[in-house]
């Protein structure tokens, strides 16, 4: 066979593991636990750390001010040093609309070793165990929409379940073409990484969460010495998840029926800079995984349609079947996340499309890390984690 038959084939051998072998990822019914509700509701801090949020926390914070929670239940909002009045936006939307108390704080500059973010959850943290010892912690993004019920389901699904971390997928905003044509597919390449019915599974290796909404029970969080043990993560959700289950605790992580992004990503280059400045650090800022993660993106997303196309050329029969076989499977697995995301089913088959651009914003991720632009937001520029001072102790 021609050495485009034999790439062919292997894209194909990699289409049918995927499909087979990866935890089925491409399925999207992995929804909330069994739910139960305990006879006597335990007590919840809701943390939001919130950097420069006043445009979102209208269409956010009164989903949590409103929360139908049988127990008690306390908003903490962390104001990282906003400078657009994000906190008296908070203040001011929770004497509009009452419903939980609402608590605003202001950690400060990050000290060396922390991201922005970790170091707001800590202070939220800190301040909830001062004020109310909550027995679970919700911690959950600015952009972050629950609908009334969220919180009781994510109680009770832990409650029902056992888990010690219940974390849902926050359904992002699809509204532009960019959004339609990138935002379905992001969740689904998360899912490929990161299988979700591996995630629930004891002794398994694989553990993530997604930072938008993340049921916590406190003693797992301290038991794990989270935020603490992750300060320096820039993909925070993951390196949580990870370190709750390396400490023995259970995580769960599913998609989201009531929890909404309500952020835009209107144009190309707002999705480009949210996967671009983490991307890099996905691979641990380390060139040889990013050379093999091109070479992986180019076989299993390019190969296919490329390879069709030459075949159907020269007229190569079995390079044609093979790539084209490698391209059905792609589209197929494709097509549960459009209909989750209720989008048009013609964009499956641009699915090789969107990798090319994944592809693209992972090695200008490379680029900025290499320059000392890397894992930048909102102002703030991270080093590699092995770059990063130490942090403070708990104690200081």
């Amino acid at each position: 066979m021609s050495a485009l038959a034999w790439t062919s084939l292997l894209s194909l051998a990699a289409w049918l593991w995927l499909l087979l072998a990866q935890g089925f990822f491409w399925r999207t019914d992995v929804r909330l636990p069994p739910r139960h509700a305990p006879g006597t509701w335990p007590s919840v801090a809701l943390v939001v750390p919130a950097r420069d949020e006043a445009a979102v926390l209208p269409l956010s914070l009164p989903s949590l001010l409103a929360q139908d929670y049988p127990g008690e239940a306390r908003i903490f909002l962390v104001d990282d040093n906003s400078s657009d009045g994000t906190g008296d936006m908070a203040r001011a939307l929770a004497a509009q609309r009452g419903g939980l108390p609402l608590t605003v704080t202001t950690p400060g500059e990050p000290p060396p070793g922390w991201t922005g973010k970790l170091w707001a959850v800590r202070h939220g943290i800190a301040a909830a165990r001062a004020a109310q010892r909550p027995e679970w912690l919700l911690l959950t993004d600015a952009d972050i929409s629950h609908a009334p019920d969220s919180l009781r389901d994510l109680v009770a699904a832990a409650h029902g379940s056992g888990f010690d971390l219940v974390s849902q997928m926050a359904r992002l905003r699809v509204a532009s073409i960019w959004e339609r044509l990138i935002v379905p597919a992001f969740v689904y390449f998360f899912a490929q990484l990161y299988p979700f019915r591996r995630i629930a599974v004891d002794g398994s290796r694989t553990a993530a969460a997604a930072g938008g909404c993340v049921l916590l029970r406190d003693a797992a969080a301290a038991r794990a010495n989270v935020p603490d043990a992750v300060r320096h993560a820039v993909i925070d959700d993951v390196a949580l998840a990870r370190a709750v289950k390396a400490s023995g605790g259970r995580v769960w992580l599913g998609l989201a029926d009531q929890v909404d992004s309500v952020r835009p990503y209107p144009r190309l280059g707002d999705l480009w800079r949210m996967v671009s400045r983490s991307a890099y650090a996905q691979l641990r800022h380390q060139p040889l995984l990013l050379l093999g993660t091109v070479a992986g993106l180019l076989l299993v997303y390019v190969v296919p349609p490329a390879g069709l196309v030459v075949a159907l050329a020269v007229g190569d029969g079995a390079a044609a079947w093979a790539a084209g076989g490698a391209w059905l499977l792609m589209t197929a697995t494709y097509l549960p996340m459009l209909r989750y995301y209720a989008q048009p089913l013609w964009l499956a088959p641009l699915l090789p499309v969107t990798a090319v651009l994944y592809l693209l914003m992972t090695v200008d991720s490379a680029v900025q890390h290499y320059r000392g632009r890397g894992a930048a937001w909102k102002g703030r520029t991270y080093a590699r984690p092995d770059r990063a001072e130490p942090a403070p102790s708990a104690d200081q």
